[in-house]
């Protein structure tokens, strides 16, 4: 009888573990939707119709075309249990040539040209042998590089694609390649209201090969990423100076995510920061994640220089995230 119900104890604990995950988290390219950089993941990762301020691709391949002048972004995250986690991008935006229907609209016609590296990896892990002794550290690199090109074709109405290429290097001679793509549209309902929609992954996965450790024994096996559709709104206030984001996901994995954020331009060189990223609405169980963070600015000569700072909730881990970011726009 005991025995019996150490069983039931055990099988109820297990149940109750699993309520609180989803099929998305052991589909691949997990590092790939952790976001992007200090300032948006500080806002819950709801930037997706955000077009103000230092702008991302990687939210929605439409908004490259809105940053003004050359933005260069590079970030560093703190993370528990000897993980990395890195962010590089540049984005311009050119001018085109060609003749203005006045009619019809007020803006030059544009275009945004965007490049961004996300690098995710695991070191210090302790490799040992079929014997059980120590063969010295092994580690793993994971890597997105993503190119952007976005058209702003109205006043109202931006365009954009992502292409992805995906590179894991797991161990040794397993390697794994994907290539990806994205789709995104901002549509400006006013001055103040903008609209997104994007269509995230289609077509990614990776590839793996595992006949170069186990020869004949091995094969070949494709894993597909979670393929996501967005949909978001954003209000700018005029007075205070202070924006507004919620985004909706739903992915093939069964999930329905709701994301939020603000920013808050205290004063002209520093803004505050607030969002609550993953709230799942087909699992109440999933603990979402809170998010907080800052921005301070500082022209020099002709660069404006910020320091960008994130703090957000892991909850499966040891510790949580720290962003610390640079950004130089000239």
């Amino acid at each position: 009888m005991k025995n019996i119900l150490i069983i039931i104890l055990l099988i109820s604990s297990i149940t109750a573990a699993q309520t609180g995950t989803n099929q998305i988290a052991s589909m691949p390219g997990a590092f790939s939707r952790a976001g992007f950089g200090a300032r948006g993941i500080a806002m819950g990762n709801s930037l997706s119709s955000v077009n103000s301020g230092n702008v991302f691709s990687y939210y929605n391949p439409a908004l490259s075309v809105f940053q003004e002048k050359n933005s260069f972004q590079t970030s560093y995250t703190f993370l528990s249990m000897d993980r990395s986690l890195n962010f590089l991008s540049f984005t311009r935006k050119f001018e085109l040539s060609g003749k203005i229907d006045t009619t019809k609209r007020k803006s030059k016609p544009a275009a945004g040209l965007s490049f961004g590296i996300i690098n995710s990896g695991v070191s210090k892990i302790d490799g040992r042998d079929n014997q059980g002794f120590q063969t010295g550290e092994l580690s793993t690199s994971e890597n997105q590089f993503l190119l952007n090109v976005s058209n702003r074709f109205s006043d109202k109405l931006a365009l954009g694609l992502n292409v992805k290429f995906y590179y894991y290097k797991l161990y040794e001679d397993i390697k794994a390649d994907g290539l990806g793509f994205d789709f995104g549209a901002l549509y400006m309902l006013n001055k103040n209201i903008n609209l997104s929609f994007g269509l995230t992954d289609i077509n990614s996965k990776y590839k793996w090969d595992s006949t170069p450790i186990f020869q004949t024994e091995g094969r070949i096996t494709e894993n597909k990423f979670p393929f996501l559709k967005k949909i978001g709104l954003s209000y700018k206030f005029n007075r205070p100076n202070l924006i507004t984001a919620i985004e909706f996901e739903n992915s093939n994995a069964g999930t329905n995510y709701l994301r939020m954020g603000t920013e808050y331009n205290l004063i002209e060189s520093f803004t505050l920061r607030a969002g609550i990223d993953r709230l799942n609405l087909s699992n109440s169980e999933e603990p979402i994640r809170p998010s907080a963070g800052f921005s301070f600015y500082k022209n020099v000569r002709s660069f404006l220089i910020s320091v960008d700072y994130a703090f957000a909730v892991e909850p499966y881990s040891s510790g949580d995230k720290h962003i610390l970011g640079i950004n130089f726009v000239f």
